[in-house]
Order: structure tokens, then sequence, then C-alpha cells
């Protein structure tokens, strides 16, 4: 067991953080100063996720939102490592340490093997970038999100490259509204992006003369230089089905919460973003808004204050912005759907980043 006195400060209430996400750096920095605070992830630098698709076609955008964990946690201590198992006491780690607390928050999110350290992030982002610029031709897997932004950022920075988006439903963007889902492929095709629904791909690679063909489930060929597979990725949780929590997870893999966001039967155990069983769109919107109610319960708790004073978190119907290159978007709100320059304006431009700096306490620039 590790001697607190080693770490300094020692002071107050032992706080475990596993996962350096959007919500679990959020929890970090927001409690680095009223608990004796440790934060454990795989990586040194968290990501804000909803910029990454441009990082792809500008690679300089990574430069700020590939954030080290040490330049927001002044105060805390970081472990760069994946996390082996919990007990009800300590949470081990592959590097052979074991880290008492005397409360613990998940925030694993999804599964996405990332490089350990930012520059190498980086690197990936420049080559990416590099794959892009080299291919004439560009497909692209899933037309959710991820897939629809990839597909709209190529084609207002390079519109002279022919961009294939194919995907398995009926139309893109399945989580929103029908009419939201004609204004984005509307959109799309007005710039030359070919989309194909209702298809899978073959993406096993059958290259002649250096040009690359992919079949699709209805026959079709497609040709290009390159793809990127940008379909849905699975909660990061399968080592938890080994640990003291294995009995808290539904059939998807993810915790069970109550209101307040801890996990069901545990007074002292949090959880929080996508590895939560709450009903809503796993955005990284939402991930910050459990990140703001735990981090207070948390500090509740820690200075002795009643538990039926604990925030609760109460899923609301989404705002979706999903931006389509640098100056439009399609945004539906509870009341509307618009795409355009409007919605553009509140996302595209610099995709919530100042603000999401801002929120770490670091310089939005």
């Amino acid at each position: 067991m590790e001697n607190p006195s080693e770490w300094g400060g020692g002071r107050g209430k032992r706080v475990v953080v596993i996962g350096g996400g959007v919500a679990g750096s959020l929890i970090a920095k927001s409690l680095q100063f009223d608990a004796d605070l440790t934060l454990i992830d795989p990586k040194d630098y968290f990501e804000i996720p909803w910029a990454s698709l441009r990082a792809m076609v500008e690679p300089s955008f990574a430069e700020r939102s590939v954030i080290h964990h040490k330049d927001y946690l002044a105060n805390g201590r970081l472990i760069v490592s994946k996390v082996t198992n919990i007990t009800n006491k300590e949470v081990l780690t592959a590097d052979g340490r074991q880290v008492a607390y005397d409360y613990l928050v998940v925030a694993t999110g999804h599964y996405d093997p990332l490089p350990i350290n930012r520059t190498d992030r980086l690197e990936e982002y420049q080559s990416e970038n590099e794959k892009i610029k080299a291919a004439d031709s560009i497909l692209i897997v899933g037309g959710g999100p991820v897939g629809v932004e990839l597909a709209a950022e190529i084609a207002v920075d390079f519109p002279e490259k022919k961009v294939t988006l194919v995907h398995n439903g009926s139309r893109l963007l399945e989580f929103i509204g029908p009419k939201a889902a004609d204004k984005t492929l509307e959109w799309l095709k007005s710039r030359n992006v070919e989309v194909k629904l209702m298809q899978s791909v073959d993406l096993s690679d059958n290259t002649s003369d250096g040009n690359k063909t992919y079949f699709t489930s209805s026959g079709e060929t497609i040709k290009a230089d390159c793809h990127f597979l940008c379909t849905g990725k699975p909660p990061a949780s399968e080592w938890l089905r080994e640990t003291y929590l294995k009995d808290r997870m539904d059939n998807l893999g993810r915790l069970k919460v109550d209101e307040n966001l801890r996990v069901k039967g545990h007074r002292n155990i949090f959880a929080v973003g996508d590895i939560t069983d709450i009903k809503e769109l796993k955005q990284g919107y939402s991930a910050q808004k459990h990140a703001v109610v735990a981090a207070k319960n948390l500090k509740l708790l820690m200075s002795g204050g009643k538990e039926s004073k604990l925030a609760t978190y109460e899923p609301k119907s989404p705002k979706i912005i999903v931006s389509l290159g640098r100056q439009d978007a399609v945004a539906q709100f509870s009341f509307t759907t618009i795409i355009g320059l409007v919605p553009g304006m509140i996302k595209s431009k610099d995709l919530f980043v100042g603000k999401t700096r801002k929120k770490m306490g670091l310089p939005p620039k």
C-alpha cells in the first residue's frame, strides 16, 4: 500500500477518479483542492472529443483540443496506467500500484485505444491528415454524427476529393429527427458527397493497380484510396466484469446509477459519462453535466453534509448540434430543427474548444 504521507498534502478524503475523459478530467479539476485526489488514466492527456474530426483536416487544431492532464491538475496526483481491478477499498493498476480510496468515480467512457502520450496523439492527427491529403477518393463508413462531421470537414476543406459515405441505416443521424437527417443529406449532396444508405461495406482490402476496391452488401463496388471507419464504440467496461462492481452492470456493460450518479447500492462510488446506464444520448455535453453534479455531491459528502441534500441529475431532451464543416451545422432543439450558419456560429467555428478550455481553467487560445 502506498503511504499517503509521501504525497504531501494528505489532507481530506481520498478520492480516486478512473478515466480522464471529458467527465473524469472535469471532476478531477473540480475536486483537486477539496480532496486528496488521484486521477488514473491510460494516457497523459485528455481530448475534447467533439474536436477530433476537425483535427484530422487541420492538425494544428489539436494543439488546443488535446490537453495534458498536468496542465489543469495542479494539486492532484496523476497515474498513467490502466486499472485492472477495484475492491471495496482500493484500485489496482496495471503498473502494480494499489491506491486506496474513500470515494471512487468511474469515468472510463467508450473503448478507444489511443496513444499514451500527447505527442504521439498529435502525430497521429498529422498522419491522418497526410492520408486525407494524399487521397483523391475517400470512403467513410458510418452515418452517425462522427461519419457525417468527418465527411463534411473533408468536403469543405478539400472540395476536389471524391467522398463516399456508406451507412447501414435508412437515414443519416438516426438519433435525431427525420427532418434534420434529410437536411443533412441535402447539404452533403450539395457538396458532392455521395451517400449510400441501407448498405454495409466489406473493409477487407482488394487492391489492384494501387486502387482499393470495396464491396457493399448490395453488390456495388466503391473505389477509394483510403477509408475511415466511423461506427459506434462499445463502453470501456469489459474489465469491470471481474471487479467488486460486476453485479452493478446492465446487459450492455454499463454501470447502473441512481439519480445522484452513485452506483446503485454503493454510497461512496460514483459513475459518470458514457459508462452509465442513464437513458440519454451519450454526448460529451451530457458527460460534463454529470461531472458537475457528481463533483457537487462529492464535496457535500466529504464535508459531512446530509444525504438528503444531494444534487440529482435529470436527463433532458438533448440539444444536438452536428457541425457541417467550418461554417454550417444542423441543430435540433426540442422545438425546432435548423441548418446553416446560425447553428454553425454556435458550434462549427471553434467547436466549443475555447469554452471547454475555459471550464478547465486554461486560456481559450
